[in-house]
């Protein structure tokens, strides 16, 4: 079992910079990748960020360049810093952990809102 708690979500201008933490507990070490991914209200959970245990990351085209993921795997944390945020980016954070022979686990969700 793996437990995902997200946190940094807030109100920015656009232009602004947030960071987004989430923390895994429980059995992190069998946890593969993680993502980060978001939902705008009326749209689909669209993947933001994902990394694989070993670094390789691959990104949304609407966030590369803005964007940009990390982990630690000891640690069993996952973080997105944003910048240059814009209002279309205002979602809900979703953390997600993948392991293997396993449903993927999903955080609470962290609302970030861009004002324009």
């Amino acid at each position: 079992q793996v437990q995902l708690v997200e946190s940094g979500g807030g109100l920015v201008q656009a232009g602004g910079s947030l960071r987004l933490s989430c923390a895994a507990s429980g059995n992190i070490f069998s946890i593969d990748a993680m993502g980060w991914y978001r939902q705008a209200p009326g749209k689909q959970r669209e993947l933001v960020a994902r990394i694989t245990r070993n670094g390789n990351t691959n990104y949304a085209d609407s966030v590369k360049g803005r964007f940009t993921g990390s982990r630690d795997n000891a640690k069993g944390t996952l973080y997105l810093q944003m910048d240059s945020l814009k209002p279309e980016d205002t979602a809900v954070y979703y953390c997600n952990a993948e392991v293997f022979g396993t449903p993927n686990y999903w955080g609470k969700g962290t609302l970030v809102t861009v004002s324009s």
